[in-house]
């Protein structure tokens, strides 16, 4: 009989705080939280609830104060600082509210900026950037540049770059944060896509309830803890 796969995400007494005496802030305290792999995850909260820290503590952008991180069975706080940077590299993409894409650089071009990072040559660069783009339908764009774009294409080459790696995870800050209704549905829809038909698992920090209710489960951080953990609309959780 074998052992069950480790999931792939689990938190366990997750504490992070800043500053010290009078000035100490409790970012996260005693967190406990597991995610599996191809998850659609939506975590909510208001300011200060330590929705962005716990996004950060994920990507391996920070470090917890105190507690366990797991990534499919590994303890990320074991690792030293480049294992930890390769392990986001390798595993995790990111995409952001602001797009973060370079200004006069074509769209092509940004997609391929993580695979230069892997050292991957430059025509096996280009083969994955398009295939990456053809994914988020703007093949056709692969040589505009961002001013040629709208902020839904822009998001798109965005979603392109945080995929064409082939990640585990994508974890999506405020994905639709810039764009108008029309705009964020179509983001949503695509990024519920590449969850059902790749396979990737998607974490997204969100303050829009009708965004969130794209992911089958919610999480809710209220004063750096886990308020609630469930459905994200009315269905059966994934929770594990």
């Amino acid at each position: 009989m074998t052992d069950a796969a480790p999931p792939l995400i689990a938190l366990s007494g997750i504490t992070k705080t800043y500053g010290a005496g009078a000035a100490e802030v409790h970012a996260l305290q005693d967190v406990d939280l597991t995610i599996a792999a191809g998850e659609f995850v939506a975590i909510m909260g208001p300011s200060g609830s330590g929705k962005s820290t716990a996004m950060n503590i994920l990507g391996c952008l920070d470090t917890p104060t105190a507690g366990s991180y797991r990534f499919l069975g590994a303890e990320v706080g074991a690792l030293a600082r480049d294992q930890r940077a390769l392990l986001r590299r390798n595993c995790f993409g990111f995409v952001f509210q602001g797009f973060n894409l370079l200004a006069r650089t074509s769209a092509l071009d940004n997609v391929e900026l993580p695979l230069i990072y892997k050292g991957l040559a430059r025509r096996d660069r280009n083969r994955l950037a398009r295939a990456a783009l053809d994914k988020v339908g703007l093949g056709a764009r692969a040589h505009h540049d961002p001013s040629q774009l709208s902020g839904g294409q822009q998001q798109r080459v965005a979603i392109a770059r945080a995929i064409v790696t082939r990640p585990d995870v994508v974890l999506a800050d405020e994905p639709t944060g810039n764009l108008d209704t029309a705009r964020s549905r179509e983001i949503m829809e695509l990024l519920t896509q590449l969850n059902r038909d790749e396979g990737i698992t998607i974490i997204m920090v969100t303050h829009e309830h009708d965004m969130a209710e794209y992911a089958r489960r919610l999480i809710h951080f209220v004063d750096g803890r886990v308020e609630s953990d469930g459905a994200a609309n009315g269905g059966p959780a994934d929770a594990v």
